[in-house]
């Protein structure tokens, strides 16, 4: 009897202390803090003749948290990826017919995107070796503008530790750098006669570019986040977060002879190289496409003659009167300016 007494009670004792540990994990569980997802970007419309929309902000769509921009026209939030005239990520092009291609060029070089007669846009593209594949995992770090006589120079500065506050953003028109006060809707604009227009998309990190009558160009800066390295095996470590840019690309008056890795899709005769109906289409031939820098017109498909008129003879050398300089940001070429 005495056993059986022992026996029962060392089995509630059992099931108190039970409860009590379960009850124990329950607290310590919800005391932990629950890791939310970054929050989404902001953008607004800055066009003031869409009255209803103008200065409306509103949060970037979930499935582009850092990279979107506002149609002024319907008053949405749209993922600017996704246009035609979109470069962004490993590098993933939408051409001028609408189709996704990659083209993954190699890190450490500059490759043509577009090449016209009266403008060139030029990507340096950074990256890591993957060892169980045969390429470079590589992003746009910075684009080189020609057109006319000028030069202009949109970059994103290397940082280690990424934070969304800070301005990573390098700007510079003919050699010269360009600040804008870290506000959204900010403006910088060139002296008469030369119709460059920069604004700022948001307080840091974005901003639009236009030349009027030729191109437009938006410009975010993007961390490659520590989900995405695990995602895709980029192996990110915390020397370097490889901060790139995501583009959106919009031509007033590109011809048809127009060329280039992405130029090339806006012919009106342009058939697609890629393959269709995979998982990954990419665009190869990247020899056709590499210059010697950021600023150079010499790849093989090049159209540009605008240097003519900088230099006033018929030299290939679109950058001669600027001297080649390598910062320590990591961007680099003929008239760029580094800052101590």
């Amino acid at each position: 009897m005495a056993y059986m007494v022992k026996r029962n009670f060392l089995l509630h004792l059992w099931a108190i202390f039970g409860i009590l540990m379960i009850m124990w994990l329950t607290i310590s569980v919800e005391a932990l803090p629950i890791p939310f997802p970054p929050k989404p970007k902001k953008v607004k419309c800055n066009l003031i003749q869409y009255i209803g929309c103008y200065l409306v902000w509103q949060f970037c769509p979930v499935q582009c948290p850092s990279a979107c921009l506002m149609d002024c026209a319907t008053c949405k939030p749209v993922c600017s990826c996704n246009y035609p005239g979109a470069v962004c990520q490993d590098p993933r092009f939408v051409g001028g017919d609408g189709i996704t291609f990659y083209f993954h060029g190699k890190k450490n070089q500059d490759f043509c995107l577009v090449s016209d007669g009266n403008l060139h846009i030029n990507g340096h593209f950074i990256g890591k070796r993957n060892p169980k594949m045969k390429r470079d995992f590589t992003w746009v770090q910075s684009i080189g503008i020609l057109f006319k006589n000028h030069q202009f120079l949109v970059g994103a500065k290397r940082t280690s530790k990424w934070e969304e506050n800070v301005d990573h953003l390098e700007l510079s028109f003919d050699g010269k750098s360009i600040f804008l006060p870290h506000n959204g809707g900010a403006k910088w604009q060139s002296t008469k006669g030369q119709n460059v227009m920069v604004t700022r998309t948001s307080n840091t990190n974005g901003v639009t570019i236009e030349v009027a009558g030729n191109f437009k160009v938006t410009a975010v800066v993007v961390p490659i986040s520590a989900e995405e390295s695990r995602i895709h095996g980029y192996d990110i470590t915390d020397e370097d977060c490889f901060a790139h840019l995501e583009l959106s690309f919009k031509f007033y008056r590109l011809t048809d002879k127009v060329d280039g890795v992405l130029g090339q899709t806006y012919r009106s005769n342009y058939v697609s190289k890629v393959k269709m109906g995979v998982t990954m289409p990419v665009m190869g031939g990247h020899h056709k496409y590499v210059c010697s820098h950021l600023f150079a017109s010499d790849c093989a498909v090049s159209q540009f003659h605008g240097h003519r008129m900088m230099l006033g003879i018929g030299s290939n050398d679109s950058a001669a009167e600027y001297p080649v300089l390598k910062c320590s940001s990591g961007i680099h070429g003929n008239g760029v300016v580094c800052k101590k």
